[in-house]
């Protein structure tokens, strides 16, 4: 199993689609964002799970497409939400053309994604349309939560983790089980894949949690401190909270109750305060408990050992990347 093979195959399907057409103020920022670059993990995830449980994984491309789409669409509306400039190291939707725009554009892309799945059969398309429309909803349900934490002082970590859940691990999950749908497996076997993809979900999003605030801004291709400067309620933040003295929980308090137009000594004093309280561990222990957790959902899988060992290294290359 070569996950460049499966990019491969995915950028070709994407870029043999004609995404621009008229009125091209309306799909050309769809073809931009989709252009714009990232891993793909989402429709890898879709491709994989169906190679693992068929032996004919380009049939499960829409489906991956879909996802990818969909995806983006959320990307765009985040973007504009938390008036964000950069996405991959790029102008966001909206910076490049308007807030009017990229809402239109992100709405487009939602009803093209549901579009994928008449590719498949009925019983297919019944099964994929309906966690999509599940997942759509949770991925809204996590972004509001995410919205409301922002002028809430009394966030907790396992609320934060169900925030995280349903706005990130959820897709992630529902990408895996899509490639399960589309090779016709067991429902067992569907719902375990799903299972394991949204604790790794969960370890993904702590991961980006922790490089939005400690990576490397050569390679994040966004901000970073971003969450720091939009006073977002990360792990990081909140597990501070639970381990700082009181002087340093003054100082995170009264940060994250500004918004700042210049940043720059707000973002140096957080780092400085998450390194004194040892939170870059913290947060590594708890990315490794999810990937564990994940793993351990492989042993119940009816698959081949091979496949279990590549989704296995999958888990573990997410987790060592630095973008």
């Amino acid at each position: 199993m070569d996950i460049l093979h499966y990019q491969k195959d995915f950028l070709e399907f994407l870029n043999n689609k004609e995404w621009v057409r008229e009125p091209k103020n309306l799909y050309e920022p769809i073809d931009y964002i989709l252009q714009l670059g990232g891993k793909r993990i989402r429709p890898i995830l879709t491709l994989m799970a169906a190679d693992i449980f068929s032996d004919d994984y380009k049939k499960a491309l829409p489906a991956a497409l879909a996802i990818e789409v969909f995806h983006n669409f959320t990307l765009v509306h985040d973007d504009i939400m938390d008036a964000a400039p950069l996405r991959r190291g790029k102008a966001t939707v909206h910076e490049k053309w308007d807030v009017n725009t990229g809402i239109l554009s992100g709405d487009a892309m939602l009803i093209l994604a549901y579009q994928y799945f008449e590719n498949y059969n009925p019983e297919v398309f019944h099964q994929l349309a309906k966690l999509f429309s599940k997942t759509a909803l949770e991925v809204c349900d996590g972004q509001q939560l995410d919205v409301d934490f922002e002028t809430r002082n009394d966030v907790t970590i396992p609320e934060y983790i169900n925030m995280i859940r349903l706005k990130t691990s959820v897709l992630v999950a529902a990408a895996l089980k899509m490639g399960a749908i589309v090779a016709e497996t067991n429902t067992e076997n569907a719902n375990l894949i799903y299972d394991f993809g949204l604790n790794l979900g969960l370890a993904f999003q702590l991961q980006d949690d922790f490089l939005d605030t400690f990576g490397n801004p050569e390679t994040f291709g966004k901000q970073v401190g971003g969450d720091i400067i939009e006073n977002k309620k990360t792990y990081l933040y909140l597990k501070a909270l639970e381990v700082a003295n009181e002087e340093d929980k003054g100082k995170l308090s009264y940060y994250y109750r500004r918004k700042l137009k210049e940043n720059t000594v707000k973002i140096a004093d957080v780092r400085r305060i998450f390194e004194q309280n040892n939170i870059p561990k913290l947060i590594k222990v708890a990315i490794e408990q999810y990937t564990n957790n994940a793993f351990d959902t492989l042993t119940k899988m009816d698959i081949s050992d091979s496949s279990k060992t590549n989704l296995k290294n999958f888990g573990l290359w997410l987790m060592n990347r630095s973008v």
